[in-house]
């Protein structure tokens, strides 16, 4: 009987949370916060007075770090929001071709998943395509800031390293 569930609590994750819980009075501008289940960066906040239920209302206004979509919603002070975990991870570029990128990390492990996407501060493909091919003629090297967020992974800046 044990040998059936066994494996029953594998997981190929580290055992991060993907969100946690945040009281909406202890939420900031620029923190994070998720809006509609996406993960949104707080461009706006305003808090109203105590209503005649008790409770003050948090306004949130939030940009979809991923689709650039404005997002509200409004929640109860006292009440919980989650709270997307968004990493940031660097890789090396080590080519571009039909707008993905191969990346490889300090490891040395590599990726070819990654397409370049509209949330990418370098606007259009052949942008990155010019960008790349001039730092391979210097001899320099372009770096890639991935952003990982509910399941998520997108290219959000490239920048040369010079040297």
């Amino acid at each position: 009987m044990a040998d059936q569930h066994e494996n029953e609590f594998e997981s190929t994750d580290s055992g991060a949370s993907e969100t946690f819980p945040q009281q909406c009075s202890a939420l900031r501008k620029n923190g994070f916060v998720c809006i509609k289940s996406r993960p949104c960066k707080i461009v706006e906040m305003s808090t109203s007075k105590t209503g005649k239920h008790g409770h003050a209302k948090v306004h949130l206004v939030g940009i979809d770090i991923f689709t650039g979509k404005k997002l509200e919603d409004i929640c109860p002070s006292t009440h919980n929001m989650l709270v997307p975990n968004v990493g940031r991870k660097e890789y090396t570029v080590i080519s571009y071709d039909d707008g993905y990128f191969t990346l490889m990390d300090d490891a040395g492990e590599t990726r070819e998943d990654l397409k370049h996407t509209s949330v990418c501060a370098v606007e259009t493909s052949e942008e990155v395509e010019k960008m790349f091919t001039k730092a391979e003629e210097s001899g320099d090297t372009v770096l890639a800031t991935v952003w990982k967020a509910l399941n998520e992974e997108h290219v959000k800046e490239l920048k040369v390293k010079t040297g």
